[in-house]
């Protein structure tokens, strides 16, 4: 079989997980997609990545990708060095689709999750469905980064199976995205494997990862917070508010957290729309206690009170309450801590 030689490895930097915004009629919105990528590249993203757990990509259709990077691409985006593709599927052929799609559109490189739904299978198994893949590919097969996110897909990439897939094909496989959440396991992933770009999905445990080796991550909250993370992404700077947001976002559904709060930084309340399965994040999902961080509830000693938003002429606070009425000065110390961290 013949491989493309892989680019030379390089600092990967932080790459925005990017969320995909939908039309009321389920559509994406590419327009408005394309200009929140511009808008995270513009803050210090040196890339974003289409398609992947936190863009819903499981819920994409092969089509919708295609219009997808013919957007971007149309955009002037530049897909070698700012496009990462994740890919997600069960079958093989599948995946070839998807994967030829962002090898044909010249993307960076592709976000590669292992198939998910056969459950406990082999790491013999596993080796196959992934050497299948390549080989089909042929000579398109390059920059692949392996996704662990065993949360999601109940599928764990052991450490050495993707040591045999490094020396199997060790000009496909440049990195390996670790969102286990296990530190154990990113520690041994890094020992094992330091020479190819690990990236770190955790924000807790990004800075750490940094400082034993890692590369930098492709992170959900680059929606949210770019600037903010790049200390920890490209030198390894700890920072006890990322921790703690991570440890509020987790306690909801994260995908639609996430979409409410970029909804909450944009004031655009369309970004708060999902695709099915996942429904929109309910009144009572949208408190994010701790560090003002609600979208957009209004929290009176830890119960949600109501929800406001920025309407009107002078983009005034509105609050529409739930329970019993205060006083818009009670919710001014909110309201700074929320648009205080947004804007950090």
């Amino acid at each position: 079989m013949r491989v493309a030689v892989s680019s030379s490895r390089k600092a990967f930097g932080l790459s925005c997980a990017l969320t995909t915004p939908f039309l009321p009629n389920d559509d994406i919105d590419t327009p408005r997609m394309v200009q929140h990528a511009r808008d995270c590249l513009k803050e210090g993203c040196s890339s974003v990545t289409v398609f992947g757990t936190t863009g819903e990509g499981a819920s994409l259709g092969f089509g919708e990708r295609v219009k997808t990077i013919s957007a971007f691409k149309d955009a002037g985006i530049d897909a070698r060095e700012a496009i990462i593709g994740g890919v997600t599927s069960v079958s093989q052929e599948d995946a070839l689709a998807q994967t030829g799609l962002l090898m044909d559109a010249d993307c960076r490189a592709v976000l590669l999750a292992p198939p998910f739904y056969f459950k406990s299978v082999s790491d013999d198994g596993l080796f196959a469905w992934f050497a299948g893949l390549f080989e089909r590919l042929g000579s398109r097969a390059r920059d692949v980064i392996l996704y662990n996110i065993p949360s999601v897909t109940a599928v764990e990439l052991s450490v050495p199976l993707i040591g045999r897939l490094r020396a199997a094909f060790p000009l496909v496989i440049t990195g390996v995205k670790d969102s286990s959440g296990n530190w154990a396991y990113t520690q041994d992933l890094l020992a094992a494997h330091a020479d190819i770009t690990i990236l770190v999905g955790d924000e807790r445990h990004l800075a750490a990862g940094v400082k034993l080796g890692a590369q930098g991550a492709i992170s959900g909250l680059a929606n949210l917070v770019t600037p903010r993370l790049l200390p920890l992404a490209l030198e390894g700077r700890e920072d006890p508010q990322i921790v703690r947001l991570v440890g509020e976002v987790i306690k909801y559904p994260v995908i639609p957290a996430i979409k409410a709060l970029v909804a909450l930084k944009t004031r655009d309340e369309a970004w708060s729309r999902t695709r099915a399965p996942l429904v929109a994040a309910g009144d009572d999902r949208h408190i994010l206690p701790g560090g003002g961080m609600l979208r957009p509830a209004v929290l009176i000693d830890g119960v949600a009170a109501g929800t406001w938003g920025l309407g009107g002429k002078h983009r005034a606070v509105e609050i529409e309450w739930f329970r019993r009425p205060v006083q818009s000065a009670e919710l001014h110390g909110e309201r700074s801590e929320v648009e205080s961290f947004l804007r950090a």
